[in-house]
């Protein structure tokens, strides 16, 4: 009587069925699930991705009105959180307009009347240029780490990442109560909503174009837009940007600020 002859092909089929329910069955329990940031050191990162020690910086900005688009270049120099020059290069007829800012000190110097106007206080939150951004945010008066109580709100799928909740603190004076910031996994901005005092949206602030400037990975192209006002919008664009680059000293002085052109 012939047996018939043992195969191997059987066991190797269950195996191909038990390696498949591994990978198949059993994702939800591998996949690591995201932790939450350090909110603090996050908010400090975010306070310095665009600044570091010091930066030397040029732009382009585009604001867009329901009538008009008018554009700019300009060339930035910061150092720590305390010292700023801004400059208009271009278009000609602006060239040379520039913003100095020391300590709590602002300054516009106008090269058409050849005169330095000191920014006071209270007109820190208007307008910088007719722009949508305030002379607040291109000077970066205002820091997100030390002004605001923070939390993690939720978490984003899409795109991943987190958002974050601010809160102005009591003794702090300036526009927004409250902030929302969406930040990647990266570690990079994506979205701000700013809310003014009395718990509106005001405007919202996005991030994109991601690209490697001064050894960084940041966005590139920032877009601000306004509720109050149906086709108006601000984009900010980095052409080119260098960290920790050594300054003169006499780079923030109201001298070199009237010596801009």
């Amino acid at each position: 009587m012939n047996r018939p002859k043992p195969t191997t092909r059987q066991p190797m089929a269950h195996l191909i069925v038990l390696v498949a329910v591994f990978w198949c069955g059993t994702p939800a329990v591998a996949r690591a699930q995201p932790r939450p940031p350090d909110v603090a050191g996050l908010l400090a990162r975010l306070d310095d991705l665009y600044r570091a020690k010091s930066s030397v910086a040029r732009l382009e900005v585009q604001v867009t009105s329901p009538r008009t688009t008018r554009s700019m270049r300009l060339k930035a120099w910061s150092r720590g959180e305390d010292e700023a020059l801004i400059i208009i290069e271009a278009p000609a007829r602006e060239a040379g307009t520039a913003t100095l800012r020391v300590g709590s000190n602002l300054w516009n110097y106008l090269p058409r009347i050849a005169r330095t106007i000191r920014v006071p206080p209270s007109m820190m939150l208007g307008s910088w240029m007719g722009t949508d951004f305030t002379n607040d945010d291109l000077v970066k008066e205002s820091s997100l780490h030390k002004d605001f109580d923070s939390r993690i709100d939720r978490r984003s799928e899409s795109p991943a990442g987190w958002w974050i909740a601010l809160t102005v603190k009591p003794d702090i004076v300036g526009r927004w109560a409250r902030i929302e910031i969406l930040v990647s996994d990266e570690d990079l901005p994506v979205e701000e909503r700013h809310f003014d005092r009395k718990g509106r949206l005001a405007r919202t602030m996005t991030f994109d174009e991601i690209r490697v400037l001064g050894g960084r990975r940041l966005p590139s192209h920032l877009t601000l837009t306004p509720t109050d006002v149906e086709g108006q919008r601000t984009e900010m664009r980095y052409l080119d940007i260098q960290f920790n680059t050594p300054i003169p000293d006499d780079t923030f002085s109201l001298s070199r600020l009237e010596r801009s052109r």
